[in-house]
């Protein structure tokens, strides 16, 4: 088994039982995230080092309208899709097995945490992990320190304000606030 058979699992929602064969090869794949991660924070890297070594991390180029300011951790990285025009802020964690997939246009503020993994809440089966896609649409804006919770689609405009912990799907053209993060206003979009 390979870090294709994982995303290829990992794709069609299955379940990966802890300590299974499937489970050492998520290991192995964090082990290089983990490599290129410390490549891509250990030192000043220009913008185009920078989408160099995030191309690297999620196995597939991103456009030249990618930018980033690291810190940047992932603990996989091969199954993240980046858009045209995307910007991340510093000190940004995506948990990716599951599939995150990003949008056109998308800014993502310092610290925010996307999650595509849960664990079984069976004591018994806690290792077991239960993974489901992040998608977020074009032209979504995510507030510092905001949370997404696997599963979750963000629709086209929408805004995530600051800490927010979001826990179900957003629409388009809306900003969600609080834990859980619940609709404050609609955004007339022009």
């Amino acid at each position: 088994m390979n870090t294709n058979d994982l995303l290829e699992c990992a794709n069609k929602g299955e379940v990966i039982i802890g300590n299974s064969k499937l489970h050492e090869v998520m290991h192995e794949a964090a082990q290089e995230a983990l490599r290129l991660t410390f490549e891509l924070n250990g030192k000043y890297h220009t913008p185009e080092e920078i989408r160099k070594i995030f191309s690297m991390i999620i196995g597939k180029d991103v456009d030249n309208t990618f930018n980033m300011f690291p810190p940047f951790y992932t603990d996989c990285g091969r199954n993240i899709f980046i858009g045209k025009n995307v910007f991340i802020n510093s000190g940004c964690r995506f948990q990716d097995q599951g599939g995150i997939k990003i949008g056109d246009g998308v800014l993502i503020g310092h610290n925010v945490v996307l999650a595509t993994i849960n664990h079984d809440i069976d004591p018994s089966k806690r290792s077991d992990m239960k993974l489901s896609p992040i998608v977020i649409g074009n032209n979504v804006w995510i507030g510092s320190n905001a949370t997404v919770l696997p599963g979750v689609t963000i629709g086209d405009g929408a805004i995530i304000a600051a800490g927010a912990v979001v826990t179900k799907d957003v629409p388009e053209n809306v900003i969600v606030g609080g834990v859980p993060a619940k609709t404050i206003k609609k955004i007339d979009a022009k």
